[in-house]
């Protein structure tokens, strides 16, 4: 689904326009933006829970030369779906 299908969706299931619709996306996502740089948790009962985790440096392998380097450690973001959810699909 990209943007534009899922604006319209929003909006004949919500019974406003687009543009409106559009906006709630955009503020929506704005928000969810600011909460991820605080690593706060976003709880959202239905669809599940999103959270900043850190990632533990690691060795790899190079592909192309087989040598092993050396990964860092880096914040990555987690999406665990809740049990309805995961009932449904």
């Amino acid at each position: 689904m990209t943007k534009a299908e899922l604006v319209a969706k929003m909006a004949e299931k919500a019974g406003i326009t687009k543009k409106e619709a559009d906006a709630a996306l955009k503020a929506f996502v704005e928000a969810i933006n600011e909460l991820f740089q605080k690593e706060e948790t976003l709880r959202l009962p239905g669809l599940g829970t999103f959270k900043v985790t850190v990632r533990k440096a690691r060795k790899g392998r190079n592909p192309r030369t087989g040598d092993v380097i050396e990964i860092p450690a880096r914040k990555v973001l987690a999406f665990k779906p809740a049990k309805e959810l995961v009932k449904q699909v």
